[in-house]
């Protein structure tokens, strides 16, 4: 029986996924083949499928998935067939059944790890991780230093708001709901705003006595920029790392002078992941956390890959916290 692959023939809207047969084949030097168990879901994979980051057309689309390693090719010695497995990994074309792909991205999942866990940790994860631990402000981050976070009550807030309360930082969050809020609180934010009720900006300087924060972490993009610069301190980080709301308009450089000569950047997570290097020491510092329990993954949504139109509606929705998978 042929495996199966979600293509997408151009850009659009769920409509545009369609699940076909395909043939997997053998994997080349310093590729892998692996089967999945299960696939995470992420907003990228919405900007994949729409158009907003091109993709060359047919295109198979999702970024994040975990199951086991069938066959490596020469070269490949830190994973062996039969091993448990999870990745976050370019090029796009996580939501299969197996796929043969580049292994440096690859990592062995232990066994105190499920299945499910691992494919709604690794992207969302590394990029608490390298927001957390390598996006940091002049003069880097240490306990007691307010932070603020959009999108709190995702895939990724919910970690960062773990990850920062094993720091010591204080994590401000937003959210649209009471309920997203409140998901934060309990994960770790110490202080939860609801940005569809408040101004964001004004709140924040109400919780740090108005001094701001020193980082905004923003994933929210077009709706959140301007009140996200409103909030930081002096010298303070401006990390835009998403759109889910649209893209950020061009930015006047000016603005930052004015504000208080603040820092700006657009990191992405595939720079920190270009080495197997930095990948394996990222994801062991991930996976230590996750072991411990001072970070739990949150899967609150779990959809058959035949229903993945049904999962980008609920994205695209904001009607979805924590992590999504697609079950293989």
């Amino acid at each position: 029986m042929s495996d199966l692959a979600v293509r997408i023939q151009q850009p659009g809207g769920p409509e545009q996924m369609q699940l076909v047969p395909v043939e997997v084949g053998e994997p080349g030097p310093g590729e892998l083949r692996i089967r999945h168990v299960a696939v995470g879901l992420n907003y990228i994979d919405v900007y994949h499928r729409n158009g907003v980051y091109p993709l060359p057309m047919p295109a198979g689309i999702g970024m994040e998935a975990a199951g086991f390693v069938e066959a490596v090719g020469e070269g490949v010695t830190h994973l062996k067939p039969g091993d448990r497995a999870a990745y976050a990994s370019q090029p796009p074309g996580a939501y299969c059944t197996a796929r043969v792909m580049p292994a440096r991205c690859v990592v062995r999942l232990p066994d105190e790890i499920s299945f499910e866990t691992g494919a709604g940790m690794m992207l969302k994860g590394l990029t608490a991780q390298y927001l957390l631990r390598r996006t940091l402000p002049q003069g880097g981050l240490h306990a007691g230093d307010f932070v603020l976070f959009h999108a709190a009550a995702g895939g990724v807030g919910l970690i960062a708001c773990q990850w920062a309360r094993l720091l010591g930082l204080r994590l401000i969050g937003t959210a649209g709901s009471d309920e997203k809020c409140q998901l934060a609180l309990d994960a770790g934010a110490t202080h939860v705003i609801n940005y569809r009720r408040e101004d964001f900006a004004a709140r924040v300087r109400e919780i740090t006595e108005g001094r701001g924060v020193k980082v905004v972490y923003d994933s929210v993009g077009a709706d959140t920029w301007a009140g996200s610069l409103d909030s930081l301190a002096p010298f303070g980080l401006m990390a835009s790392f998403g759109n889910a709301s649209g893209v950020v308009p061009p930015v006047a450089l000016g603005t930052l002078a004015a504000k208080g000569s603040l820092y700006l950047t657009r990191p992405t997570l595939f720079t920190h992941l270009a080495t197997r290097e930095s990948t394996q020491a990222m994801a062991d510092e991930l996976i230590e956390v996750v072991k411990s329990g001072a970070v739990r993954i949150h899967v609150d949504q779990r959809y058959p890959l035949a229903e993945v139109a049904r999962a980008h509606r609920d994205l695209e929705a904001r009607s979805t916290t924590g992590s999504g998978v697609l079950l293989v």
